[in-house]
């Protein structure tokens, strides 16, 4: 025990006298959060809309007034020409167009059917999606109170249509997205810098020094990942408390999971971390190897696309993504409040896991007396 705890402080020298190594660990990470928690948002705004009203009738102008009064779009135009609209679009000034047809007025007032048309530009399909999404309810409510106006109770969109929305009641984006960039940071620092961390030795010879002292290898692997480790874990809390105080992301369920979880899954990252350390000779190569692993573990762990979206192919290779289990556990258990019995399949897996590469990682590890 003696021995790990001499190369755990000897680490914790290394770091925290590399003056490149604090702003990495205590300034950089949480500069992220707070950028991307505020640009990563999947709500749609500022949409460029153009109308073609055809039927320059009283009810038309009140459906574009409606439109406009949502403060998602951007009323650029009112016109009655089609092709003005398309060639804006081409030009790339216009998002949405909403042609309303002849005799709009005409039918809606006498229960006729009467149709609208949404052209939007697809090059962008989620913000095409969301904006087709925005008009349809905002048609859909017009229509509604026409109807109601009228004294109209067969009118097929006269349906009423309840919404709930639990666990995020105001369609907060934070609230989904802040605890998944918090476990994207943590991630990324245990990674690089555990794997990072034996190619450096090796880089400025001090390695073989390390070697020929009686330690055993394993002694020699926990004690590298110890200092990060400790540091993932300091690093996760501050990102908690500004993510609960800041970004007003509730914990509805236990904290004292989160953090069992989350140490089980560091010592799997730091795991891979070392792993990649043990087969590489350069900082560069290490580096290369992190950043690849890192990337295809982000965009395929349901934090910015749902698994549900993708190929059967692909939700299969995300079972062995260890992100995508932690994206789903601290969401579940900070916004859901569930309980151990809802993740302890997460929690097998990871640690499972998280055994297996650290014995990799001890075994590869070549240690020469």
């Amino acid at each position: 025990m003696r021995k790990i705890l001499f190369i755990i402080q000897k680490e914790f020298k290394q770091i925290f006298r590399n003056k490149a190594m604090k702003p990495i660990l205590f300034v950089m990470p949480f500069v992220q959060l707070a950028v991307l928690s505020y640009t990563a948002d999947f709500t749609v705004k500022n949409i460029n809309l153009f109308v073609q009203d055809m039927d320059n009738s009283v009810l038309s102008k009140e459906l574009i007034s409606k439109i406009a009064a949502f403060n998602n779009f951007n009323l650029k135009e009112i016109s009655n020409s089609y092709k003005k609209g398309f060639y804006k679009i081409q030009q790339n000034n216009i998002d949405v167009i909403v042609s309303i047809p002849q005799n709009f007025s005409k039918n809606l007032q006498t229960n006729k059917k009467t149709e609208v048309a949404i052209i939007a530009d697809a090059i962008n399909g989620t913000k095409a999606g969301v904006s087709i999404n925005y008009l349809q309810n905002i048609i859909l409510d017009f229509t509604k109170e026409q109807a109601s106006k009228k004294g109209f109770t067969n009118i097929k969109q006269g349906v009423n249509i309840i919404k709930r929305n639990w666990f995020n009641p105001l369609l907060n984006y934070k609230l989904f997205m802040v605890p998944g960039i918090l476990v994207l940071l943590v991630t990324m620092i245990a990674l690089f810098l555990s794997g990072m961390n034996i190619v450096r030795e090796k880089e400025i010879g001090t390695i073989e020094q390390l070697n020929v002292t009686p330690i055993k290898k394993y002694q020699f692997i926990i004690g590298k990942l110890l200092p990060f480790l400790i540091l993932g874990i300091f690093e996760f809390s501050i990102g908690l408390i500004i993510a609960v105080l800041w970004f007003k992301v509730p914990i509805l369920g236990s904290i004292t999971l989160i953090y069992l979880f989350t140490i089980v899954y560091l010592i799997l990252i730091l795991g891979i971390g070392m792993l990649i350390s043990t087969i590489t000779n350069t900082q560069q190569q290490a580096l290369f190897l992190a950043w690849f692993f890192s990337v295809i573990f982000i965009l395929m762990s349901g934090l910015f696309t749902p698994i549900e979206s993708m190929p059967v192919w692909a939700q299969n290779i995300t079972l062995f993504n260890p992100i995508r289990y932690y994206v789903e556990v601290i969401r579940l258990i900070m916004l859901k409040g569930s309980s151990f019995s809802s993740i302890s399949n997460n929690f097998i897996i990871i640690s499972f896991a998280a055994i297996f590469v650290n014995l990799l990682a001890v075994f590869n590890y070549q240690k020469t007396v």
